[in-house]
């Protein structure tokens, strides 16, 4: 296990099961993501890239909160010049096509930018006292980090409007119901060892097949079929030539003839 401390973003690289965890560390204004955070995450990521033994990340606040949101010290005397200029949407854009698997362990509030963080990762785990929601209108604003478009695609217009428009959070069952978290723990407790016990599951899995799965699903998401079926057609036969493969099929097979 090997512990590296920064001072926004805290990385635990747990190599012995192939997972990072990345802890939100600005306890002090339940994590809002200021510029400082959003950069430490992303050189974080770039560096787990890089890693090998790194095969899946978490990403977690604490028991309060995943992230209350964005800094509003940062935005709130800004014009549209200075919002263009911090590339906020930039940084976001390097989350999201971050090859290896982000799964987001989400206790307590993940708001405004928080939730459009935690809707960049491929797995998000609640528990009973999540609270998700888009409350920018509140503030005369609207979510510009992907709160219209990706939660629109994730659980469809008509209960996508409800939260944009209304700023109101729903709580962890409701967001599993609508299938915005891929699952409910049972406590808030177990969410993190939870969200852990599945990254360390998809890192036990051939690396290169995890990593075609994902580049289907995120280069093929907005595409029309038939342009999206030909990615899967193409990341799939790739696969074809890897030592993993190989082994895997040839294993299940003697299996089956025993």
């Amino acid at each position: 296990m090997k512990l590296q401390v920064g001072m926004k973003v805290l990385r635990e690289d747990r190599e012995d099961i192939g997972v990072s965890v990345l802890r939100l560390n600005r306890p002090e204004a339940r994590n809002a993501l200021d510029l400082e955070m959003r950069l430490e995450l992303v050189a974080e990521l770039d560096a787990i890239e890089g890693n090998d033994a790194i095969r899946a990340t978490v990403i977690t606040g604490d028991e309060r909160a995943f992230a209350a949101g964005a800094d509003i010290a940062l935005l709130a005397k800004a014009g549209p010049a200075e919002i263009h200029r911090l590339g906020l949407a930039r940084l976001w854009g390097r989350i999201f096509a971050h090859p290896k698997p982000l799964l987001a362990a989400v206790n307590g509030y993940a708001f405004g930018g928080g939730f459009e963080l935690a809707l960049l990762c491929d797995i998000m785990v609640g528990g009973p006292g999540t609270r998700l929601g888009l409350p920018e209108i509140k503030l005369g604003i609207m979510p510009g980090g992907g709160g219209t478009q990706r939660l629109v695609r994730l659980i469809g217009r008509h209960r996508a409007m409800g939260l944009l428009l209304s700023g109101e959070p729903i709580d962890g069952e409701t967001a599993e119901k609508w299938g915005i978290l891929t699952e409910l723990a049972a406590s808030d407790a177990e969410v993190l060892p939870r969200t852990i016990e599945r990254a360390a599951a998809i890192a036990a899995m051939p690396p290169l097949a995890v990593e075609m799965i994902k580049s289907a699903v995120t280069e093929g998401a907005d595409l029309p079929l038939e342009a999206a079926l030909r990615i899967e057609q193409r990341n799939m036969q790739i696969l074809f030539d890897t030592p993993d493969q190989k082994a895997r099929m040839d294993a299940f097979l003697q299996k089956r003839r025993r």
